[in-house]
């Protein structure tokens, strides 16, 4: 079958297309996308002013019509922290299902720090033990380990590359006062989070997920997303210490010629810098394997396992986090429906 998964984030909204079956290996078919950074778009009061669901609401119509297009069976649509955290959130929710008739489903942080460890564990399989993830998003980074499908811990704490970067780095370059006090805030942050974990051992695997870590392992030497997904990718605490260092120094435009880092991702790349060398440091991790699939594939994993329960069964392991994911939260996408 052919299922596609809309995902609204902090710094694109970006819907996928796989041909896939319960059981089988998810084959991306077509990706489209648009930048959209909804934090650009919060009033004083922290809603989402107007022309930002404008925005919104035309690129989930545009998503639903190119799946449909593209004989999607099935579409699922999710947001996270850029919508989750909105003072008008509901609201806004609320018109974009009115007015395109997709569902946006909301996930807590803890359920995107889930959902994205099942995707790494399928991509590693059973061989690799205990797994430690790692997710660096605009809005937030997500936390989770454990030894099965699903995380033991999960985790998410507000340490979003793009909230960091609105809320302390102003310069450009910024001063070295503001990335002194970043990482100090980083790191007092983490040290309330990382003790949660510690009965859980030493993993076998630490994975990063997440354009953040591509990003930066690219900019510290690995392959280009040219040579494939399969290729392994590598990122050492070494490394990232050193380019932390640069980044630090270097103005956005500057950021924009390094190897991997957009012209959307270069403002935010030092903040996504400074929370990777922290975790890794305080979590005592010399380097991370960058894994290729994350919470989209994730949630197509889970739509697909769902096809061997009742349809009013919830997703297994859906209990992880505070609520609970809707097992038959999607929309029809047939022509004219």
């Amino acid at each position: 079958m052919r299922l596609g998964v809309l995902d609204i984030g902090s710094n694109t909204v970006h819907l996928l297309l796989v041909d896939a079956h319960p059981g089988g290996r998810p084959v991306p078919f077509a990706s489209h996308k648009r930048p959209l950074q909804l934090v650009a778009y919060l009033d004083e009061d922290g809603s989402i002013s107007r022309r930002g669901q404008d925005e919104l609401v035309g690129f989930v119509r545009e998503a639903r019509e190119f799946a449909a297009g593209h004989d999607a069976e099935d579409f699922l649509a999710f947001c996270t922290s850029a919508i989750r955290e909105a003072a008008n959130g509901r609201e806004v929710l609320d018109r974009v299902r009115r007015e395109t008739g997709v569902d946006l489903q909301e996930l807590s942080g803890d359920q995107e720090a889930a959902v994205t460890f099942q995707a790494v564990r399928r991509w590693y399989g059973w061989g690799s033990e205990s797994i430690l993830n790692l997710d660096i998003g605009g809005g937030s980074f997500e936390m989770a380990m454990g030894t099965d499908e699903l995380p033991e811990v999960a985790l998410s704490v507000p340490l979003g590359a793009g909230r960091l970067t609105r809320d302390w780095l102003h310069g450009d370059p910024p001063s070295a006062k503001s990335v002194k006090e970043l990482r100090r805030y980083i790191r007092a942050t983490l040290r309330e989070a990382v003790p949660r974990f510690a009965h859980l051992g030493t993993p076998h695997l630490v994975a990063g997920t997440s354009k953040t870590f591509r990003s930066l392992a690219r900019i510290a030497g690995a392959a280009p997303s040219a040579a494939g997904p399969f290729v392994r990718r590598e990122l050492r605490l070494e490394d990232l210490s050193l380019w932390t260092k640069r980044l630090a120094a270097m103005t956005v435009e500057d950021r924009t010629h390094l190897d991997g880092v957009s012209e959307l991702r270069a403002p935010q790349v030092l903040a996504g810098a400074l929370v990777a060398e922290s975790a890794l440091d305080l979590f005592g991790v010399p380097s991370i394997s960058i894994c290729p699939w994350a919470l989209r594939e994730g949630l197509l994993l889970r739509r697909f396992d769902t096809k061997m329960f009742d349809a009013d069964e919830p997703l297994p392991g859906a209990g992880v986090g505070h609520t609970q994911l809707d097992a038959t939260a999607r929309t029809p996408v047939a022509r004219g429906a």
